[in-house]
């Protein structure tokens, strides 16, 4: 599933092709942990659906050592 979301840090829009379901983004959004709701997700996919941040931005914000 393609999922947009806006960057917190950038303000840009960003899509990424994500192994997801509209059940799992549902769970999450009803309050399910996103790492139980999306176990097969990685951190850098968990952390941009839920902040739009990609992992370009994030090592540019924080050092590539920061994840």
């Amino acid at each position: 599933m393609v999922i947009t979301r806006m960057s917190i840090f950038s303000g840009k829009l960003h899509s990424w092709d994500l192994p997801v379901t509209q059940e799992q983004l549902d769970r999450w959004q009803a309050g399910c942990l996103i790492q139980n709701a999306m176990p097969q997700l990685t951190a850098d996919e968990r952390e941009f659906i839920m902040t739009g941040t990609t992992p370009d931005e994030w090592d540019a914000m924080f050092g590539e050592d920061a994840a």
